[in-house]
């Protein structure tokens, strides 16, 4: 389970340093942080609470992209240009938040070269999240994606009991189609499919994985660091 966000990126200094210029927020269940088209001018870390990431299609289909825990940083930006906003921010549960302004940051990377590489490998990881979430959604199918997304639900709220890994998370089948670009129903054929493949059973509203092989082999899992295969 992926608990340390940044923490796996950052020296203790450099995220003492970005908590320097970062100032605090508070958000309610279904508030938005930022939708598409905002000015990309600021990051945001999660000091506790949940945020997801969404993308509107063309006919107005949501996707949820990620799901951003505590210790979490996220946000578009392009440090010394102007962008725009290319997802929106909903707070899932109750959040307070540390903003970071682009117009802050610039000036700790100009004065510190270890942060900014640091920073360059943190956008790094970043952009090969959203890479290998586009792939698991175009190379192997709804079951290879919907496989993936439990693999990734496991190493970002799972919880180790015996054999078998407990998703500490509530999630419905629709939030799952949303995930992977798939309907309700789809998600409910394959969701079965594995309960009598038994390689995943329900408890009162809680996924629990009792054959992740089954699930790797499905996707086509190629073992990416806990890091990248995450929410």
């Amino acid at each position: 389970m992926v608990k340390n966000g940044i923490m796996n990126f950052f020296s203790q200094d450099n995220f003492d340093r970005l908590q320097s210029i970062m100032y605090r927020k508070h958000a309610t269940k279904g508030d938005f942080l930022f939708r598409e088209g905002d000015l990309a001018d600021r990051l945001y870390y999660v000091i506790h609470g949940g945020v997801r990431i969404t993308k509107l299609s063309e006919t107005g289909k949501s996707f949820i992209l990620y799901l951003h825990q505590t210790g979490d940083l996220f946000g578009q930006i392009d440090p010394f240009q102007n962008s725009q906003q290319s997802f929106s921010a909903e707070v899932t549960e109750d959040c307070e938040f540390g903003v970071i302004q682009r117009k802050d940051l610039e000036v700790l990377l100009w004065q510190h070269g270890d942060l900014a590489i640091e920073f360059m490998k943190w956008m790094g990881l970043m952009h090969r999240m959203t890479e290998t979430k586009f792939r698991d959604l175009m190379m192997y199918g709804k079951p290879g994606a919907l496989c993936s997304l439990l693999i990734r639900l496991s190493n970002s709220y799972g919880v180790p009991k015996g054999d078998h890994i407990h998703i500490n998370y509530k999630i419905n089948n629709s939030e799952m189609a949303d995930m992977i670009g798939a309907t309700r129903e789809s998600v409910n054929r394959m969701l079965s499919e594995m309960k009598k493949e038994d390689a995943v059973v329900f408890d009162h509203g809680e996924i629990i994985i009792k054959n992740a092989t089954y699930l790797r082999d499905i996707c086509h899992c190629e073992n990416c660091p806990a890091e990248i295969c995450r929410m």
